[in-house]
């Protein structure tokens, strides 16, 4: 069955079963490679996008479960503002170490971020657990949302200021 998807902001098609994976039409149908395969059971978190900016396991969503709904993956963060600094700061501070769960934890964080702008290390804990890395960057991860959160702060600020 064809499926519309709109996927990072473009109408794509896809021709696929019902039951097949978001993860599967990602990668192997649509050619979209930065979302990774993990576990396929949802505890990983490396196959972490977005549905209706909401965070979903791409590995046990079925195509059929997006309907019209709107999907981010990794490739599309970077059209948005608060998703182009995750990526400055992942860069900068030297997050990943091999880099294979980094999509998912970027995209946990945008989602993060967008809940809490100024996270606590407890919401940071909570809000990122269910995103494992074998190489053990968490202290960085950590760092990298703090900072961006401490770079959302005067901009917030301003913008406060002048609603008052």
């Amino acid at each position: 069955m064809a499926y519309q998807l709109k996927i990072n902001g473009q109408q794509l098609q896809a021709d696929v079963d019902a039951d097949t994976p978001l993860l599967w039409v990602l990668r192997d149908t649509l050619d979209m490679k930065g979302t990774k395969f993990g576990c396929g059971m949802s505890l990983c978190g490396a196959c972490t996008v977005h549905l209706n900016g909401n965070p979903i396991r791409s590995c046990v969503t079925p195509v059929a479960a997006v309907g019209d709904g709107a999907v981010t993956t990794v490739e599309g963060i970077g059209d948005d503002e608060l998703g182009q600094r995750i990526q400055r700061t992942w860069k900068s501070l030297d997050v990943p170490q091999c880099g294979y769960c980094q999509a998912g934890q970027m995209m946990s964080a945008l989602a993060l971020l967008r809940q809490h702008p100024k996270p606590t290390d407890e919401q940071i804990d909570i809000g990122m657990g269910m995103n494992l890395c074998r190489c053990s960057t968490y202290l960085r991860i950590r760092q990298a949302i703090h900072q961006v959160a401490g770079e959302l702060a005067p901009a917030k600020e301003s913008e406060d200021a002048a609603h008052s």
